[in-house]
């Protein structure tokens, strides 16, 4: 039996497929075990390829641009930082009805992190403070621009329209005035002025594998490139608990103007995230209510 889904030309995307792609362009894979794994992504659909390898497909042709990025950035962030990252083992071209590139990777074993179980927050707290820092580090020339790096302020038509669903989905208890309060906070902190730095840009617990409690790889690098500082600062809010958001804090030296600027961003983004996926992605809905809870209940 085939498990997958629908892309969003309307093609099947599936293990039969990943199988066809896989004999036709990458012979001696063929034969390999394929299975679907279930993810709470909504960028790609992710197949375990044997014993050691993962194939990625885009579920949209926005998806498909991560393709070109990832392959042209990784090799060059890998030996730069201090925790495993995807690495490229083929490069998949269209065919057999599928639109777009697509990649095969080498397995990363682990886990996604869950809000509220960790095994030992303080130093996951340690480790991603390490990571974030030695990505700010990297001086590579001819750095996209990260997705979400530009200035708070080009998030604030969103975040507002947001905010108002919200008011109309009461069942979800948001205190929207209390949203709206530090969204405004984030607009009036002062914006980055020193140079961009390099960003994930997407940690989200999902973005995020750990063994025995502690950071071993970091996925999905699409929305990678140069911005303001605060956008890597999500995990404070989308996963750590309070007393090791302070570690991760006092190890990355957070001024509070992007203290304040990575709390309304992260915040923007579950806002953004809950009345879209509340009845299609019950993993997402999940990550943005606690989102805002931690975020309103820090005050």
């Amino acid at each position: 039996m085939s498990t997958g889904s629908t892309g969003s030309t309307g093609q099947a995307i599936d293990d039969d497929l990943v199988r066809r792609l896989i004999a036709g362009q990458f012979p001696r894979w063929a034969g390999l075990a394929v299975a679907r794994l279930p993810s709470g992504g909504t960028v790609n659909a992710m197949f375990r390829l044997g014993d050691d390898m993962v194939v990625r497909l885009p579920l949209t042709a926005g998806g498909a641009g991560d393709v070109s990025l990832e392959r042209t950035w990784l090799p060059r962030l890998a030996p730069r930082l201090p925790t495993s990252v995807p690495e490229v083992l083929g490069g998949g071209r269209p065919a057999e009805g599928y639109p777009w590139p697509w990649s095969v990777y080498k397995w990363l074993a682990g886990e996604n992190p869950v809000a509220g179980a960790l095994s030992d927050p303080v130093a996951l707290a340690g480790d991603l403070a390490a990571f974030v820092a030695a990505m700010r580090s990297i001086t590579l020339p001819g750095a996209p621009q990260a997705h979400r790096g530009g200035p708070v302020a080009s998030l604030d038509a969103a975040t507002r329209t947001a905010i108002e669903e919200l008011r109309g989905l009461p069942q979800e208890g948001v205190d929207c005035d209390a949203a709206a309060a530090v969204w405004a906070e984030a607009l009036e902190a002062p914006g980055w002025n020193g140079p961009p730095v390099w960003l994930h840009a997407d940690l989200m617990p999902g973005n995020l594998l750990v063994n025995g409690g502690r950071l071993t790889s970091v996925i999905d690098f699409g929305c990678l490139g140069v911005g303001d500082p605060a956008c890597d600062l999500f995990p404070a809010w989308n996963l750590l608990p309070a007393d090791a958001r302070e570690v991760f804090r006092e190890a990355l030296g957070v001024d509070d103007a992007t203290w304040t600027r990575g709390r309304g961003r992260t915040l923007s983004q579950a806002l953004i995230a809950l009345p879209y996926y509340r009845g299609t992605n019950a993993a997402m809905a999940h990550n943005a209510r606690h989102v805002i809870r931690t975020v309103l209940d820090e005050g």
